[in-house]
Order: structure tokens, then sequence, then C-alpha cells
């Protein structure tokens, strides 16, 4: 069980994170910083933070998968949810954002950058799903609970 929610703590940082900064964090920069200029330089240090921060967590969520996997007496098959996101990360960092940064054909490389982010936060989100799914499907109480079942 402890390795099943180092799953779901993994997820919910990388989900956390994109959500937060594709949601909340840049929209702000642009609104309030002093100029666009200024805004879209700090951008590209948060998407490549992020970028690294999904990198990390895509290897950490195979690892434990891993180890879920082999506890329960599977197979293990990386998760092509998982591996697609990290690819989508890698692109993006290293294939996009250096276009951008250069400002060639702005609006071409800016939309793939787009793109790319929304579908590696599509990735994300029906990993987390399907680790929902498979948590629901664990009998109450939980083999690691004290509590007993309420008649």
């Amino acid at each position: 069980m402890f390795w099943q929610r180092g799953l779901w703590l993994v997820a919910a940082v990388w989900w956390g994170s994109m959500t937060a900064l594709g949601a909340w964090v840049v929209p702000l920069l642009f609104a309030h910083a002093p100029t666009k200029a200024v805004a879209a330089g700090l951008a590209v240090h948060l998407f490549s933070a992020q970028a690294w921060v999904g990198l990390v967590c895509g290897v950490l969520s195979l690892w434990v998968q891993r180890h879920v996997d082999r506890v329960r007496g599977r197979a293990h098959v990386p998760s092509a949810l998982i591996l697609a996101a990290m690819l989508m990360a890698a692109i993006g960092e290293w294939g996009i954002a250096p276009r951008i940064v250069a400002r060639e054909n702005m609006l071409l490389w800016h939309s793939l950058g787009t793109a790319f982010w929304v579908l590696q936060w599509g990735c994300l989100t029906a990993h987390v799903w399907r680790l929902s799914r498979a948590t629901l499907e664990v009998p109450w109480p939980m083999p690691d609970s004290d509590e007993k079942p309420k008649a």
C-alpha cells in the first residue's frame, strides 16, 4: 500500500504543478509583469523547470510502478501514458523551447509548444484517472487499516 500511495504522490505533484503553472502562474505573470518581454523571460524559466519536474516525476513513477508490479507478482510493463508525457516534456524542453527563445517563427513554435503542453497534461490526467480507478477497486477496509467495516 505504501508504494501505491507513492504512485499517487508523484502523479499529484506532476499533474498539480503542470495545472498550477499553465492555469494560474503564467497567466498571472503576463497580467501583472511590467512588460510582456519580462513575463516571457520568466515564463521560459518556469516552463523549463516544469519540464525537469516532469522528467524526474516520470522516472520516479516508472520506478515505483516497477516495484508495485514486482510485489504483485506481475510482469512490469512501463506505462505508455507516463512515457508519452515524458516524451512531450523532453520535446518541449529541447526541441521547441530553444526555437521560441530564438524567436523563430513564433506563431508556429508557440502553437506547437502549447499543443505539446496540453498533450502532456492530457496524458497525466488519464494517468491520474487510471490510478483513481485502481484505488476504487481496493476492498474496504484497506489491508493496512485498523478500522472495521461498518454494517
